[in-house]
């Protein structure tokens, strides 16, 4: 029975077994890993993260303003100070709004390639501004496939239709007719508002009235 163990005998068969030894050594080690991440988090990672947050509004007031040139002066040094903090990654998806905004599309890109974000929405606007990049290098064939990953990240009436429209369109410019009145079609089933304010059969015949090389 355990109760019947007594403390030296833990102790001796402790001793006397190497294995056990070496996992209590190895768990133990883990726990002290552990424990010091989570301290990290709390004491350090956590008040820079909230600091972090503060930090931007410099950078996204001079966008505000259409200041583009300060903004990008400004946020460079926020994604570069505070990356991987929230502030750092929502001043890196601003950043390469700007560059957008001077027609630096590749750098753009480069900048929306390491936003990492856990809000939802943001994924989807940061996928969605790297397709509009590629959009406007004539790269049809990336943007309509980050197009339509932004549409299915978080379906909803509001985004998912406007990047459906757009994978469609770029579709069209690639003569690739059936996967584009594919896009137009989920819109008039899934998304019938849009739909019927973009006039969607316009865009289903035409694309259906087209062969695809």
């Amino acid at each position: 029975m355990l109760e019947d163990i007594s403390g030296d005998q833990i102790k001796e068969q402790f001793k006397s077994n190497k294995t056990l030894r070496m996992v209590t050594i190895i768990v133990g080690g883990l726990i002290i890993l552990i424990l010091g991440y989570f301290a990290y988090r709390q004491f350090m990672w956590k008040p820079a993260n909230e600091k972090s947050k503060n930090s931007t509004w410099i950078g996204l007031n001079y966008a505000a303003k259409d200041s583009t040139e300060l903004a990008i002066d400004e946020l460079k040094v926020q994604v570069k100070k505070y990356d991987g903090k929230i502030g750092g990654e929502t001043a890196q998806f601003v950043l390469a709004r700007q560059y957008m905004n001077t027609g630096e599309y590749k750098k753009a890109i480069e900048e929306l390639e390491g936003v990492d974000v856990s809000d939802t929405y943001v994924q989807v606007m940061a996928i969605g501004l790297r397709a509009d990049a590629y959009s406007e290098l004539e790269n049809y064939p990336e943007a309509a496939k980050l197009y339509k990953e932004a549409a299915a990240l978080n379906p909803n009436d509001f985004t998912s239709p406007i990047y459906l429209m757009k994978a469609g369109l770029c579709l069209e410019e690639i003569n690739n007719f059936e996967n584009a009145t594919k896009c137009y079609k989920q819109i008039k089933e899934e998304y019938p508002t849009f739909a019927s304010q973009k006039a969607i059969d316009k865009y289903i015949a035409r694309s259906e009235n087209k062969k695809t090389k």
